[in-house]
């Protein structure tokens, strides 16, 4: 003898045509305990079965399964919402949820707007975010070995956001001034020439808008630092003619400028990818990312607020550039333009031509030897013993500002 398979809806159907031939032969009294017994069902399920049965006007349909989603939910979505979601994504293609509900919050705050999460799934909805690759992280975090900034213009961080050429061949440089508190992005200018005349003027202008920084953040590299003593170059010797401490990174360790890394990151991907038609295009592109950036775009370090909420300019103005004075009370003598400066007892030591009529001091540290300053920064240090040996240089590590002597 076959098997005979069966499911729910065909014992639906069974159950249905019995109860209805009951009710015909007794006239509309059906026993339904009974019934109900027989095919292993309760009587309340038994009477939700008739009594659909009896909607659709004795259909079998009725047997059929029925959609459990609830016919309204209060997790609903309002279209307007998702609209007007997916066209701020659309304005800040680049921008993430968080930054998404931020911004609508700010400008819309009488609207109740989604959470996170939700925003993600309209947006992923909408077809408009992309899956990110995970990335193995390789060496643990580096602790950041400067002073933690606790005001604006505390740091400026500075750097090149490395060359490349836009799409009609032309090589550009994006030099880069970040205020490292605030976050705020001073300067996204174009210079054809990385040399110190250009990256200098760059600061003549950010320095009559902002002030003075108490400190300036590069790498080792030029026009920001030379193999001169100290590892000056005409620029950063300029900063400290008005007052500013050159800070350098250690070589090889760009994540003791993290933050300002992080940012070339995003200017890459707003401004550069791809590049632009020509300089001037990519000059134009970088102006409207540098009040984006600052002005409209929250940032996550700062509890998702603007760096323009927490940036002011400096009160330090620039004044006039003059040799900074002795800091460790040692005694003072002048670098010739050829680069030497003559001892108390009439020797010259050569320096270095970059420090040509700027003021050194020297500290005596012994009875034969003395440590050579300018302003905040260790050049070397001098053996009276074995003057012929010129300026003896300092370890590379040594940042500026240290000093083994008190003021």
């Amino acid at each position: 003898m076959a098997w005979q398979e069966t499911d729910v809806v065909k014992e639906r159907v069974k159950f249905l045509l019995e109860w209805e031939r009951q009710w015909q032969a007794s006239e509309g009294r059906v026993l339904m305990a009974p019934l109900c017994r027989a095919f292993g069902v309760s009587r309340p399920t038994g009477y939700l079965w008739v009594s659909r049965y009896e909607e659709v006007g004795h259909d079998l349909k009725a047997a059929l399964e029925r959609s459990k989603r609830p016919h309204s939910s209060p997790h609903t979505i309002a279209s307007k919402v998702a609209e007007r979601v997916v066209a701020i994504r659309r304005r800040f293609p680049q921008w993430g949820p968080k930054k998404l509900r931020t911004w609508l919050i700010s400008h819309q705050p009488k609207e109740t707007w989604p959470a996170a999460s939700t925003i993600g799934r309209i947006l992923n909805a909408a077809h408009l975010t992309k899956p990110r690759k995970k990335r193995r992280v390789k060496v643990p975090p580096y602790t950041q070995p400067f002073a933690k900034c606790t005001m604006p213009n505390m740091t400026w961080c500075v750097d090149f956001k490395g060359q490349f050429r836009t799409q009609d061949k032309a090589t550009v440089y994006p030099l880069t001034i970040m205020d490292a508190y605030s976050r705020y992005l001073i300067r996204c200018s174009i210079v054809h020439n990385p040399n110190g005349i250009e990256v200098m003027r760059v600061f003549r202008s950010a320095f009559r808008e902002f002030g003075l920084p108490a400190v300036i953040r590069t790498d080792n590299g030029p026009p920001f630092a030379s193999k001169a003593p100290g590892g000056l170059s005409d620029l950063s010797a300029w900063w400290i003619r008005l007052g500013i401490v050159p800070e350098r990174i250690e070589p090889g360790k760009p994540q003791q400028n993290g933050r300002h890394e992080r940012m070339h990151r995003t200017l890459k991907l707003h401004t550069a990818s791809p590049p632009q038609s020509s300089p001037r295009a990519q000059q134009i592109a970088f102006d409207k990312f540098l009040i984006e950036y600052n002005h409209e775009r929250p940032h996550e370090a700062l509890d998702m607020r603007t760096p323009s909420m927490l940036y002011a300019p400096s009160a330090t103005r620039m004044g006039v550039e003059t040799s900074p004075k002795p800091r460790f009370n040692g005694w003072t003598a002048i670098v010739h333009d050829n680069g030497y400066v003559r001892m108390p007892y009439k020797e010259k030591i050569f320096i270095s031509p970059v420090l040509a009529g700027l003021q050194l001091e020297f500290v005596e540290t012994s009875r034969t030897r003395c440590d050579v300053f300018f302003g905040p920064v260790l050049l070397g240090a001098i053996d009276f013993n074995d003057a012929t040996r010129g300026l003896i240089r300092v370890n590379r590590k040594t940042r500026a500002g240290a000093s083994p002597h008190k003021r």
